[in-house]
């Protein structure tokens, strides 16, 4: 199956320097779209990445209102119809050391990120009455216990949640949104936290003393299968799909 709904028209990326963003820039520039992809200015820099006649990279830092980059992207290249949030952060931190200002980072960044953008999205998806399609990069930690990753946790339930909310409130424009989320997926994000090359192993087989299943499919993610779950719920085959929470984790969370 083919999947259509992309050809010429406007999406905006955020997140888009990391793995998963990467890819789905990718994605979305081979379907044919045209793609603002965003990130802060820093990893835009770091990356090296410059601007080719389908992508156009452009600074955004998601605490701060999303408004003005999509009026902006609008203006250049005509109504936004897809949008998908990818930026975030993670935090490993016992939720007893974590203390305040690990709390404000991560939840300014993960929630506060999620509600800026995606509140944007959306109202300039109303504006234009076309209709859109809005994906968040969530994660499976939202909805299932994680040690030392309890605020991170927290973040992407209220991403999730904040998602599902705004799909109920746009359903009746045609405005659907959807939620990935990911497992262990091959990203600096997941490597970070390895402390040595047994690091893959370790997470397919799972731990139980810190109450982790492993990956049954017996791999990691790729930022590629993410990103192919999320240009399907921007697709016109899921045209019937919104609020929904697609788990890809390989069947970690024994749950869809």
């Amino acid at each position: 199956m083919r999947l259509t709904g992309f050809q010429d028209r406007l999406a905006i990326v955020t997140g888009a320097a990391g793995g998963i963003g990467q890819a789905l820039v990718a994605a979305l520039h081979d379907a044919g779209a045209i793609t603002v992809a965003t990130d802060t200015s820093d990893a835009i820099a770091a990356g090296g990445f410059a601007d080719s006649e389908r992508v156009i990279w452009q600074p955004l830092d998601v605490t701060q209102e999303a408004d003005a980059v999509v009026a902006g992207a609008e203006a250049r290249f005509g109504p936004l119809r897809l949008g998908v949030h990818a930026a975030g952060v993670v935090s490993t931190l016992p939720l007893l050391e974590a203390g305040a200002q690990e709390w404000d980072r991560v939840i300014g960044i993960n929630a506060r990120g999620t509600f800026n953008v995606l509140t944007a999205f959306g109202r300039a998806m109303a504006a234009h009455g076309k209709g859109g399609s809005i994906v968040t990069v969530s994660s499976n930690a939202a909805g299932i216990p994680r040690m030392n990753m309890g605020v991170y946790a927290a973040s992407k339930a209220a991403a999730t949640m904040l998602t599902r909310c705004l799909g109920l409130e746009l359903a009746a424009q045609g405005i659907r949104c959807n939620i990935v989320a990911p497992g262990s997926t091959l990203t600096p994000m997941q490597t970070g936290m390895w402390q040595d090359e047994t690091g893959a192993a370790r997470v397919i087989a799972g731990d139980g003393a810190s109450f982790r299943a492993g990956i049954p499919l017996g791999k990691l993610a790729t930022p590629q299968d993410i990103a192919a779950a999320a240009m399907y719920l921007l697709s016109e085959q899921a045209g019937h799909v919104t609020m929904t929470d697609l788990y890809v984790d390989g069947g970690a969370t024994l749950r869809g």
